[in-house]
């Protein structure tokens, strides 16, 4: 392999730590399509629209970092695959000499994440989603530790930062040797996109990598539901179908406990979409952010959704079709969140999660909020970025 082409400014130096961006990583989700795995799903979102998301996230989390390890020294690939976002950093990289585009395959990927084991990085941080992880794992193996920036569509892989922000802070902490920081076996999952744009759950396991790990700064993989949730969920959607006002639209994002709130008003509903609901019957189903800003024109709207079981995201895992500008339009007043009391308990004392990807939205968002826990019953819970 050729040399390595070496950038960085004076200073003491942080261990060598690789980046790779999967520049496509999340176009998806705001325009409804699960995921963008594959040349056709990618060519199909972007002529729905879909912008690019992970170099704007992949820089925030190395401000983060930088912050917190000033002489960060990082090896990347050129172009969008890296390059990009660490100098929008404020950070002079190291490139392999290896090509990077707007555009990578999952063979781009993991050809980048090998060739970066010959050059002694202690730390591999990549922003994508679920597939990316798996592409990076396939590569390295536990050869090295791993550490997502979460950008993707799904992410319910346990070896995610809970924000951009957090995955770089735990990143430079990892790399200084803090104290509080440990080595974890984190479990890589995926969903096969294909089942979920047919409405089917189908995931799969495939492997543990090494990753740092620190409370509140690390999520934990995705958790179903436990046993005698049923019937507790099913109530309070039928208290809240019996609640919904006239010519109001009510938005309901993905999953089995915002699905209950359309049985109980007799709908179809997808599974892993979001829906809307206008004076008790469906007015539009498995949307994407654009139709759904469509539907609200003018129009008084409520947005109904569940808690991320194992990780506590209310936005930006998996329903990022309720994009920031969906939100802000709605308002925070018009926001009901469901959740088990069980759910809530296993996240122990973390807050939930918000990654809109908009600051301001975020900001919006950050406080203390309501969560219906059973028929007449809520709590309020902290909500943070």
């Amino acid at each position: 392999m050729a040399n390595v082409e070496i950038t960085a400014g004076a200073g003491v130096a942080c261990p060598l730590m690789g980046l790779i961006v999967n520049p496509i990583a999340g176009m998806g989700g705001s325009v409804g399509l699960k995921g963008t795995d594959g040349a056709a799903i990618l060519q199909a979102a972007l002529h729905r629209g879909a912008r690019p998301i992970a170099g704007s996230k992949a820089a925030k989390a190395l401000r983060r970092a930088v912050m917190a390890c000033p002489a960060l020294r990082v090896l990347t690939v050129r172009g969008g695959m890296g390059e990009d976002a660490v100098r929008s950093a404020g950070l002079a990289p190291a490139l392999l000499p290896f090509p990077g585009g707007a555009a990578s395959s999952s063979a781009d990927t993991r050809a980048a994440a090998a060739a970066m084991l010959d050059h002694g990085i202690e730390l591999l941080l990549f922003v994508g989603g679920d597939g990316t992880a798996r592409d990076v794992l396939a590569a390295v193996g536990d050869r090295v530790p791993l550490l997502g920036v979460p950008a993707g569509v799904k992410m319910h892989s346990a070896v995610f930062g809970t924000s951009p922000g957090n995955a770089g802070l735990l990143a430079a902490l990892h790399l200084s040797g803090a104290p509080g920081v440990s080595l974890r076996d984190a479990e890589i999952m995926d969903l096969d996109e294909a089942a979920m744009r047919q409405d089917r759950v189908s995931a799969r396991l495939f492997g543990y990598a090494k990753s740092p790990h620190a409370r509140r700064l690390a999520q934990n993989a995705k958790a179903g539901a436990g046993p005698g949730e049923d019937a507790t969920l099913d109530a309070i959607a039928r208290q809240i179908a019996v609640g919904m006002r006239p010519d109001r639209l009510y938005i309901l994002g993905p999953g089995t406990t915002t699905r209950r709130v359309s049985n109980a008003l007799g709908l179809p509903s997808t599974l892993l979409g979001v829906d809307a609901v206008l004076n008790g019957a469906l007015v539009g189903q498995d949307l994407d952010e654009q139709t759904l800003l469509r539907l609200m024109a003018r129009r008084a709207s409520h947005l109904i959704v569940g808690v991320l079981g194992g990780q506590g995201s209310v936005f930006g895992r998996g329903n990022q079709q309720i994009s920031a500008e969906v939100i802000r339009q709605v308002g925070r007043d018009r926001i009901t969140v469901i959740a088990s009391t069980e759910k809530l308990i296993a996240l122990g004392n973390a807050p939930l999660r918000v990654d809109t990807g908009d600051d301001e939205v975020d900001a919006l968002l950050t406080g203390h909020i309501r969560v219906e826990i059973g028929p007449g019953r809520s709590t309020r819970l902290r909500l943070t970025a």
